[in-house]
């Protein structure tokens, strides 16, 4: 009999994890909003909020479901893995309280230095704005200011990058949060590295660098991420294999502190002048990053799902060796001011043609919906991002050039940073990590 997983969550990410594990089980899934792409390959998808643990349950146990993988930071923070393996579903997902490494940075960064993970900047925590207001004052350097909670990867304010001292100060008094970490700003270029976790074990996917800037050229807000890009090898462009090693160090050595950790350990590193350093730990698979990393998984992912269920050793990782480039589509003026409710076409079949026309064997394009409000006329833009092109090729040369025509055949309408897995793009990343080492 095939397992029966329940997905929660309707994102880009969970579209992804949901292409990844259809083939080999019964999919069910659950979220607040309709996900085209999600609901063409579960058998149901029923609208419930991801953070309400009692209807999860309840649809759980109605279709019988035998694993459980939870997308969203939000459902993880709600206790939503708690319930389900309470009510004996295993849940690929860690529980609320270690899921804090990701939903408390004001914890995050106590555990790393209480633990001695590497990798951790110099920091303090505030829960009066006044004296994080006078830390800034005091503090020679620059700083990156974080919420210590949740707030979808547009939170941060980053001193002699995004603001001035006084914008980050006004910033903390208008946004009443109730604590924050402030820390030593780090300089380099930002990779993830994420990581399946279970049973004590650790089995790491090849790195992915995410653009959280809104437009080209990296300049404007910070986003939930407006594309990434991977390449044929574990490694990115910029980094050697060291790199990559220490980052799975740092990964390995925060599960053994964690101690009972199953899901997910997205890590985002910061190549410095002084090696790899750690922006922050999450607790569930990234979004875009899924997007490139579970596409090229040869391994299936019901395999290590249920070796995680029954104990035993996870499977290792097979990649196929080539590059993604993962580009999203938002409303205009996302993400300060977008304007939601602008009915889109999505052609699906024009997309995988982009890659057919390739003219590469290894050359393959896919689409993932992600923010999108389908009605029965068709579907329209939210607040966030509407929908994603991956371009799977060789080389990230070819990837982006597959993703560019996928995007040129989906439909207008909408923003995309164009400049993502570009080779001036990638160049400029690796000048700067060159320059760092000198």
């Amino acid at each position: 009999m095939p397992e029966t997983v329940l997905l929660v969550g309707g994102g880009g990410r969970e579209h992804a994890i949901a292409r990844a594990v259809a083939p080999d089980c019964d999919l069910y899934a659950c979220a607040s909003n309709r996900n085209p792409g999600i609901a063409a390959l579960a058998a149901e998808m029923r609208a419930i909020d991801e953070r309400d643990a009692a209807e999860i349950v309840a649809f759980a146990r109605e279709v019988d479901a035998t694993l459980a993988v939870v997308g969203p930071e939000s459902a993880l923070a709600a206790g939503v893995a708690d319930a389900l393996d309470d009510a004996g579903v295993y849940t690929f997902g860690p529980d609320a309280d270690a899921a804090r490494i990701e939903t408390d940075k004001a914890y995050q960064r106590r555990f790393m230095r209480d633990e001695g993970i590497p990798g951790c900047p110099d920091f303090e925590t505030f829960d009066d704005m006044d004296a994080a207001c006078d830390y800034i004052d005091a503090y020679d350097g620059d700083l990156a200011v974080k919420p210590a909670g949740l707030t979808g990867g547009k939170g941060v304010r980053v001193t002699g990058d995004q603001v001035t001292k006084a914008e980050a100060k006004a910033y903390l008094r208008e946004a009443d949060y109730d604590r924050v970490v402030l820390e030593e700003r780090l300089i380099g270029e930002e990779f993830t590295v994420q990581a399946f976790v279970a049973n004590g074990e650790v089995r790491t996917t090849p790195a992915v660098q995410d653009h959280k800037r809104a437009y080209e050229g990296d300049e404007g807000p910070n986003t939930g991420g407006m594309g990434s890009y991977s390449d044929a090898t574990p490694t990115l462009p910029f980094m050697d294999e060291a790199d990559y090693d220490a980052a799975v160090e740092i990964l390995e050595a925060t599960v053994d502190a964690l101690g009972e950790y199953k899901g997910v350990l997205y890590g985002q590193f910061m190549l410095t002048a002084d090696g790899v350093r750690v922006v922050e730990f999450n607790a569930r698979f990234g979004d875009p990053e899924a997007m490139n990393t579970l596409p090229v998984l040869e391994t299936p992912f019901v395999d290590v799902l249920t070796a995680a269920r029954e104990g035993v050793r996870l499977p290792a990782l097979e990649f196929s060796r080539r590059a993604t480039v993962c580009k999203y589509a938002v409303p205009a003026g996302y993400p300060t001011d977008p304007e939601a409710g602008a009915r889109i076409d999505v052609d699906e079949e024009s997309v995988a043609q982009a890659a057919a026309e390739s003219g590469t064997d290894a050359g393959d394009a896919l689409l993932f919906y992600a923010s999108v409000d389908a009605r029965d006329d068709g579907l329209y833009t939210t607040t966030s991002r509407a929908f994603a092109v991956v371009g799977i090729d060789e080389t990230i040369t070819a990837a982006e050039t597959i993703a560019e025509d996928a995007l040129a055949a989906a439909g207008d309408g909408l923003r995309v940073r164009h400049d993502i897995g570009r080779p001036a793009l990638v160049q400029q990343r690796i000048d700067h990590v060159e320059r760092l080492r000198e």
